[in-house]
């Protein structure tokens, strides 16, 4: 929440507009970031054969292009609340996705290893 300021007069209503709009420019470029930094994670393709985090970046940059011109307060908060809860959520379900293939890789080395000791399966350590 951008901090209040109580200043009489319409240049105090100018000051305090440019100062909630610079804030929200800030988050809007934050949340881009985020998406962009997100996005490098999909290096697989799709289909036909582009790369997902390019898909991702273009998708993402069509949207910020689309809420450019955008000017009622409330519906761009809206649109970043939305973003962010969407990214994190993106984030949140691939690093489970990545958690869970490390421990079944962690599980499958144990495994053919004999149990994680160390030991080539069927040797007694003689």
């Amino acid at each position: 929440m951008p901090p209040t300021i109580i200043v009489t007069g319409s240049a105090g209503q100018a000051a305090a507009k440019h100062l909630r709009s610079s804030v929200t420019r800030n988050e809007a470029i934050t949340l881009y970031r985020d998406i962009l930094r997100t996005a490098k994670a999909f290096h697989w393709c799709d289909e036909k054969g582009i790369p997902w985090h390019s898909k991702l970046r273009a998708e993402a940059r069509k949207e910020f292009e689309a809420g450019k011109e955008e000017r009622d307060p409330l519906l761009i908060a809206r649109m970043l609340v939305t973003g962010r809860e969407c990214v994190q959520e993106v984030q949140r379900k691939f690093n489970d996705a990545d958690r869970k293939c490390w421990e079944r890789i962690q599980r499958d080395s144990m495994n053919r290893d004999g149990g994680g000791d160390g030991r080539a399966p069927g040797r007694n350590g003689n």
